[in-house]
């Protein structure tokens, strides 16, 4: 990666000795989940202690009951300590005194196979109405997933849009002199380490069906790109062209990289089959240009550039035609990410010294600032468009936030020791 203005706080890269990691290791890495915040139209849910889950090795109801919250949407109603399980019908004129429009009950049972039995029910307080049920079998390890699909299905049946719970987080951390790229759950718990170095790991990019990471490697004393698979841990090199490779960038079919290559001298957008080969050059420009991001349909390509004196986000079509401007608010504008609705174009904007994560909606160009944090970057959006994950420092550390594209809802993920950033948020699974 070159050492360019573009970034604010990516300054000079050294050389990256990294060792890649299978998914086997133990979660290292815990976050501490703080929402804040009030939103306009919050649904009030009551989420009761499933039955079972005091002795369960996971607390299943205050997972989803985080998860919803997060999501902001949501507003918590006091179930007062209340264990409730999933064949037992509530109360119904008690939980609409408490304020409730839905309940969420259910239990976990151990098996005698040593998997665990969680099951759940959702009501409709207000109509009085059975909205259905789940069950699974999982190991105790798959615990907590199995609390994320329950906040999907509640999700998915109260707001008609599928839930993002039980996707997964990509980011780095640095402790003291050792970098570490982990893949965790949306809430940023049951983390596993991908990849360790004792120098720094940079540009985590999920592909789009979330099996593999790409990531920027020093260890051939330059900057390499590589493809890292999820499950196994093996890899495989994408680019290692003369000069620089980095900011990796999937298309949305998950055949083709964009990067940014100094090959030919400036850094500039190539184009390159996800199974190697010659990349092909998009951008012809005297100027730098990176950090690009495909559209939702693949038919263009945002990426920034200081082609008019300053950095700023530009579009282009696919195959490198039509390059056009997009930010106009500011004189330093970077780090764009487009949500998977193709509405909204999320970016750091560089405000009176300050780096601040702004909104734009593509379709009329209005920009939102939601953040009050001094050093936003790197911003990702949830898979269902709803929530983006970024990277700030707060009180003299780097930690990563999600928020409500309003800004209303914010959720710190705390990490346990040293610096957290760079996030990428995966897909649905498949």
């Amino acid at each position: 990666m070159s050492t360019t203005p573009l970034l604010p706080r990516r300054t000079a890269i050294s050389l990256l000795a990294a060792t890649a990691l299978p998914f086997s290791l133990p979660a290292l890495a815990q976050f501490r989940v703080e929402v804040s915040g009030v939103g306009l139209t919050q649904l009030p849910i009551a989420v009761a202690t499933f039955r079972g889950e005091v002795q369960a090795p996971q607390k299943i109801g205050a997972i989803v009951k985080a998860d919803l919250e997060r999501s902001g949407l949501f507003r918590s109603v006091d179930t007062a300590g209340l264990v409730a399980d999933e064949s037992t019908r509530p109360d119904l004129v008690q939980w609409r005194q408490k304020g409730a429009d839905s309940l969420v009950t259910g239990s976990v049972t151990p098996l005698a196979d040593g998997r665990f039995d969680v099951r759940l029910r959702l009501w409709d307080i207000v109509r009085g109405l059975d909205l259905g049920g789940q069950s699974y079998a999982v190991t105790q390890a798959d615990l907590r997933l199995s609390a994320h699909r329950i906040s999907d299905f509640v999700y998915e049946k109260l707001t008609g849009e599928k839930g993002i719970f039980s996707t997964r987080i990509a980011y780095v951390t640095k402790a003291g002199t050792r970098f570490t790229l982990w893949v965790a759950d949306s809430d940023g718990e049951s983390a596993q380490s991908a990849l360790a170095s004792p120098e720094p790991i940079i540009s985590p990019a999920w592909s789009p069906n979330g099996s593999q990471l790409a990531y920027v490697s020093f260890e051939s004393r330059k900057p390499v790109i590589y493809a890292h698979d999820v499950a196994s841990g093996k890899r495989r090199l994408l680019a290692n062209f003369r000069g620089s490779n980095s900011a990796p960038a999937w298309s949305p079919d998950g055949r083709q990289i964009v990067a940014t290559l100094s090959r030919d001298g400036g850094s500039q957008l190539y184009a390159l089959d996800a199974n190697g080969g010659e990349p092909r050059r998009l951008t012809q420009s005297s100027s730098i240009d990176t950090e690009p991001a495909f559209s939702p349909d693949g038919r263009f390509i945002y990426f920034v550039s200081d082609r008019g004196g300053a950095p700023q986000v530009y579009r282009m079509t696919a195959s490198g035609g039509g390059v056009e401007r997009v930010t106009f608010n500011g004189s330093y504008n970077i780090s764009p990410a487009i949500s998977p609705d193709g509405r909204w174009l999320a970016y750091v904007s560089r405000v009176g010294g300050a780096f601040k994560l702004q909104v734009m909606e593509l379709a009329n160009g209005t920009v939102t600032q939601i953040t009050d944090t001094t050093a936003d970057e790197s911003p990702s959006f949830a898979p269902n468009s709803r929530l983006i994950v970024y990277a700030t420092r707060q009180q003299g550390r780097e930690a990563l936030m999600t928020t409500t594209l309003d800004g209303k809802i914010k959720a710190r993920l705390s990490g346990a020791s040293g610096d957290i950033r760079e996030p990428d948020w995966g897909p649905f699974s498949r």
